[in-house]
Order: structure tokens, then sequence, then C-alpha cells
């Protein structure tokens, strides 16, 4: 993979239908508790070692086609969250360390995968921007159904939603641990505003 890759059609209209209302449905599922970057975003995390999938699939069945697909296999530990953006909504530039909040030193992600299950209509803004130290790498406009997998060490953003509708997509950061890193990484945990194990903003640049 050269920075990033695109999968279209990656799943029926039907499965996107159903992920769009399991989600919206969760009781998770409320303003994002991931950091300042993320303005004006809902969303909820899973938290998961590959030896916890079957957790995952068992509390989230919604979520197994996609993980089944995406979820690379020299992967270890993932960190999975829905991301809604409506109009005003934006990402502010970072990397993705989620998992830092676990283990302080840990690299950026292998990869992640992003799948994009609704967009506005017409929709002005909301491009994801791919950068390196040095440049921009490209500026992708969410399609829906369609698949993207990005180098999990580039600086990434979301532009200003300037359009009314929902933007939503299912993100998961895929990394490639130690063992010893592996052993202060939750087999399954849930983060969210809606339950107590939401502690620690979860995101860092």
């Amino acid at each position: 993979m050269k920075y990033y890759q695109q999968q279209s059609n990656a799943f029926s209209i039907d499965y996107l239908n159903n992920l769009w209302g399991e989600i919206q449905a969760c009781p998770y599922f409320a303003i994002n508790n991931l950091n300042r970057d993320f303005v004006a975003t809902k969303g909820f995390s899973v938290v998961f070692q590959r030896s916890g999938l079957a957790t995952v699939e068992q509390q989230f069945p919604y979520f197994k086609p996609y993980l089944d697909l995406a979820l690379q296999p020299n992967c270890n530990a993932f960190y999975l969250n829905p991301l809604q953006l409506k109009e005003g909504s934006r990402v502010d530039p970072h990397i993705d360390r989620s998992l830092r909040s676990y283990f302080k030193t840990i690299e950026p992600p292998t990869v992640v995968s992003v799948l994009y299950i609704r967009v506005p209509v017409n929709m002005e803004g909301g491009e994801l921007v791919l950068r390196s130290p040095k440049r921009q790498l490209g500026q992708i406009k969410p399609q829906i159904n369609t698949l993207l997998y990005f180098q999990g060490d580039l600086t990434h953003s979301i532009n200003a939603v300037k359009t009314p509708g929902d933007r939503l997509s299912l993100v998961c950061e895929q990394y490639s641990l130690s063992e010893a890193e592996l052993q202060e990484i939750p087999q399954f945990t849930i983060e969210s505003r809606k339950t107590q194990s939401s502690t620690k903003n979860r995101r860092y640049t």
C-alpha cells in the first residue's frame, strides 16, 4: 500500500442501512469521548485484542462483516469507532495513537481502515486529508460503501462539513504490538460518554 487505497462497493446497501440503524440505536452512541481534535462529532469506541474478537462480535454482531473484511492478519490490537459528523463538524490534524492511554510509548497503528456508511447528498467539505511531514498526500471525498485503508503513521484531518445531513464512517485503528505491549491492552472494553469506563481522552497527536 502506497499511503492509501480504496475498495468501492465493499458491502451490500442492505448491510450499510443496517449498520446505520444499529449504530444510531446503540446505547453507547453519544457526543464523542475523543479528544479536542474531534469537534462536534458523535461516536463510541471498542478496544480489543484479536483474542477478544469473538466478544466484540457477540456484543456488536452488526460489526462482524466489516471486521471479517477489514482486519489485517498481521495486526493483533484494535481501536474501533463509529464516527459521525454533521454540518459544522470537523476533525483537526492528528496521528492516531488511541491506545496510548494504555501504553504510553505505543507507536501509531500499522493501518487505519474506514468504511463510509452514510454521506450527505452533494456534500460540501468533509474530505479526509492525508499528509506526511513534508506534503499533502491525498484529499479524499467520501463515497458511500467505499472501504479505505491508509498508513497509520500519516497525519490526517477531516475538513469541516458545510452541508446538512450526517457523515457516518466506521473506523478501525489496527496495531501490530509486541507481547509486552499487548499485555497492557484490554482484551475487550467499551469507551463511551455513556459508560463509566470512559475516563480518559483517547486520541493523541
